[in-house]
C-alpha cells in the first residue's frame, strides 16, 4: 500500500527535487490537464469552470501568500491517449514549470501521467474523476490525491440499487481500460455477492461506429438488462444508440462516466428509465457551488465539477498552509488541510480560509464534496443515484 508522506519525510526527501516554484511568487502557475478532447469533452469545460472558479477565488482574495494570484495553464489528457496524456503534462512541469496539477481526468491518463512525470519530478496531482480502484495502490510517493472515490465503492453502491430495484440478472458491456474493466470486476462482484448474476460481461472499443455486434452478443446472453461501463461521448453512447435501434434493451444502468445532459441529447430514442451512479451530495455545500457556478455560466451540477472546485481548493490551502507555493510544501499539506483539526470551509469561503491560515489556524476543508482524506489520499465519498425524467438525469437518492 502506498502511504503519504508526513510534512518532515516528504521534506527531507524532496530537498534537492527539480523545478520547484518560488516561495510567494507574485504569480503562480498551476495546471489543469483534462480531456478537453475525446469521449468526455462534453463534461470537461464545466470541470475546468469550477477548478477555475477557485483559483480565482483564492487570487481576487489578495489573502494567498501576500498577495499572489494563480496563472492557469491548461492541457489537453485526451482522456484515452497516454502518450499525448505525457507529453501534455512533460509541457506543464518542466516548460511552464507549474506548482501543481489539478487532474488528470480518465483513469488510464491519470497513472500515466503520475507514473511518468508527475511523481518523479514531485508534482502534486489531484484528480477530480480518476476512479480505478488500481489508483489506490499506485507507487506515488504521496503525490497523487483524488476527490473523486474509486469505483471498488461505486460497483458496490450499483449492485446495491440493482437488487433494491429487484433486477436480479445483467448483462454489462464496458470500455476496454482501466477504469471500464475496473468497475466492471467491482461490480462483477458485489452483485455476485448479492445474490445477483452477471449473464456476460464484455469489453468494447471506443472509437467505432457501428456497435451492432456487441449489442447483438449481449442480447444473446438473455439477459433483460443492460449496465454500460463506458464514456458518454464515444463507444458507451454508441453501444446505447445502437441496442434502441435493434430493440435488444429498453432500459440501461449507467456509471459515471455515462452520465451528462448529453446522452440524452444525442441518443436518438426514449431513454425514460435509465438510471446509474455519479459521485456527489446535495449538502449546503454542494448548494452553493452550484448557485456559484451558475453564476459564473458554467454547468452549476454538471458531473465531477464539485470534486474540481474541491481539488482545486486543496491545492491553494495547502499553498497558504506552508507559507510557499514550492511543490514539495504543496504536497506536505494536503492532508493537513483536508482533514481535521480545524474550522470547516465550504465553497464560497476560500478567503476565509487563507486567513485563518496566515494567522496560524488550522482549517478542515469540507468542500462541496464533504472532502476527507484517508491515509493513501483518497475520499469514500457519497453518490447520487439518478433516474432519467422527461430527458434529463434527476436524483432519486444519496448513497
Amino acid at each position: 500500500m502506498k502511504l503519504k508522506l508526513t510534512a518532515l519525510a516528504s521534506a527531507a526527501l524532496l530537498a534537492s527535487a527539480i523545478g520547484s516554484t518560488a516561495h510567494a511568487a507574485d504569480e503562480i502557475k498551476v495546471g489543469i490537464i483534462l480531456g478537453f478532447t475525446g469521449p468526455i469533452e462534453s463534461l470537461t469545460p464545466d470541470m475546468a469552470a469550477a477548478a477555475e472558479l477557485a483559483f480565482k477565488e483564492a487570487s481576487d482574495s489578495g489573502k494567498l501568500l501576500d498577495g499572489s494570484t494563480i496563472a492557469v495553464e491548461r492541457a489537453d489528457s485526451t482522456c484515452v491517449d497516454a502518450a499525448a496524456a505525457t507529453a501534455a503534462g512533460e509541457r506543464l512541469i518542466s516548460s511552464e514549470n507549474v506548482a501543481a496539477i489539478m487532474g488528470a481526468d480518465c483513469s488510464g491518463v491519470t497513472t500515466a501521467l503520475a507514473n511518468n512525470v508527475a511523481v518523479p519530478n514531485g508534482v502534486v496531482m489531484i484528480s477530480p474523476s480518476a476512479t480505478s480502484p488500481a489508483l489506490t495502490t499506485i507507487e506515488d510517493n504521496g503525490f497523487f490525491f483524488r476527490t473523486a472515490p474509486s469505483d471498488a465503492r461505486q460497483g458496490q453502491v450499483l449492485a446495491d440499487i440493482l437488487i433494491a430495484r429487484d433486477i436480479k440478472e445483467i448483462a454489462v458491456t464496458y470500455t476496454n481500460n482501466d477504469y471500464g474493466k475496473g468497475l466492471a470486476d467491482s461490480f462483477g462482484e458485489a452483485f455476485a455477492a448479492l445474490g445477483g448474476e452477471v449473464a456476460i460481461s464484455a469489453a468494447h472499443e471506443d472509437g467505432k461506429g457501428d456497435y451492432s455486434a456487441e449489442v447483438g452478443a449481449l442480447s444473446a446472453s438473455g439477459a433483460p438488462e443492460l449496465a454500460v461501463f463506458g464514456y458518454i461521448d464515444q463507444g458507451g453512447r454508441g453501444i446505447i444508440q445502437a441496442a434502441l435501434d435493434s430493440g435488444a434493451f429498453e432500459r440501461f444502468i449507467v456509471a459515471d462516466g455515462m452520465i451528462g445532459d448529453s446522452l440524452a441529447e444525442n441518443v436518438d430514442g426514449d431513454l425514460t428509465g435509465t438510471f446509474g451512479t455519479l459521485p456527489g451530495n446535495e449538502s449546503d455545500g454542494a448548494a452553493k457551488l452550484t448557485e456559484m457556478l451558475t453564476e459564473a455560466g458554467a454547468k452549476g451540477d454538471g458531473p465531477f465539477t464539485a470534486e474540481s472546485y474541491d481539488a482545486a481548493a486543496l491545492i491553494v490551502l495547502a499553498m497558504q498552509k506552508g507559507g510557499s507555493a514550492d511543490r514539495e510544501s504543496i504536497q506536505a499539506n494536503i492532508m493537513a488541510v483536508a482533514n481535521e483539526p480545524g474550522e470547516k470551509i465550504f465553497p464560497g469561503e476560500l478567503a476565509k480560509a487563507l486567513e485563518i491560515l496566515a494567522e496560524g489556524g488550522d482549517v478542515d476543508y469540507e468542500g462541496a464534496t464533504t472532502v476527507k482524506l484517508d491515509d493513501v489520499g483518497e475520499t469514500a465519498g457519497t453518490y447520487k443515484e439518478l433516474e432519467i425524467v422527461d430527458g434529463k438525469f434527476d436524483t432519486v437518492k444519496i448513497h
